[in-house]
């Protein structure tokens, strides 16, 4: 919209446009907040299963791209819905081994903070520690936000055998076909070299039986001694 005043025109600014430039700023930060944030990793399987009275040890790596600064990290089992706490420790930089303190038995601290690493094991499993086991963190540096990642263990008497009947019946369909194909194509060059040969042995005899015919009729070229006509007597 266009305004004079005192003969001189004046545009107005155009609404709209101060509130889609913040919003544009607030989208910006967002995503500057999300690539900074910590992260739980537990790997790329989650669970694991494992055979009664064994030992397995439970993974969880954290990584940030700001660094961390007093980190407190801790390690939780769901018991029927109540949340155990089984390690907690304070890691004050990403250098520093933390003082990790265990509440329950059979449980060790062995990630020593190498790599990020705070990965725990745990000794002589049994059926009552099947369950959901939670790795949470949580960095100052990120405004105390919480950070979690879940792995699930799942406890049997043993491991269960894996049928490789089918893959072994679809491995040997392939190779059969690819043998027989190999063998079809062996087959089929030694027949088109065999007939090669059979098509040059039939030209041979065809110029040797030529060569015969031409000596036969006296033709020129010929061994058949031509005898010379007798002269007339005078």
């Amino acid at each position: 919209m266009d305004m004079e005043a005192h003969g001189i025109r004046v545009r107005a600014p155009r609404p709209g446009l101060p509130q889609s430039v913040s919003n544009l700023i607030i989208t910006a930060l967002l995503v500057m907040a999300s690539a900074r944030a910590l992260e739980m990793n537990v790997g790329k399987i989650p669970f694991l299963e494992a055979v009664n009275g064994s030992t397995v040890m439970l993974p969880c790596i954290y990584s940030s791209c700001i660094g961390i600064e007093d980190l407190y990290f801790k390690w939780q089992f769901n018991e029927n819905g109540t949340m155990q706490t089984i390690c907690d420790a304070v890691i004050a930089t990403e250098a520093m081994v933390p003082n990790v303190k265990m509440y329950k038995e059979r449980f060790e601290f062995v990630g020593k903070n190498k790599n990020n690493n705070i990965s725990i094991l745990l000794w002589n499993i049994t059926f009552e520690d099947a369950g959901q086991y939670t790795c949470f963190g949580r960095n100052p540096k990120e405004k105390y936000k919480n950070h979690s990642a879940v792995f699930t263990l799942f406890v049997v008497d043993e491991l269960r055998v894996v049928d490789n009947t089918l893959t072994i019946i679809i491995a040997s369909a392939v190779g059969g076909a690819i043998a027989l194909l190999m063998g079809f194509m062996l087959l089929k060059n030694f027949t088109l070299f065999v007939l090669s040969k059979m098509e040059e042995k039939n030209k041979e005899c065809l110029v040797t039986s030529s060569g015969i015919d031409n000596t036969e009729n006296g033709l020129s070229g010929s061994k058949v001694d031509s005898k010379a006509k007798p002269s007339k007597q005078k």
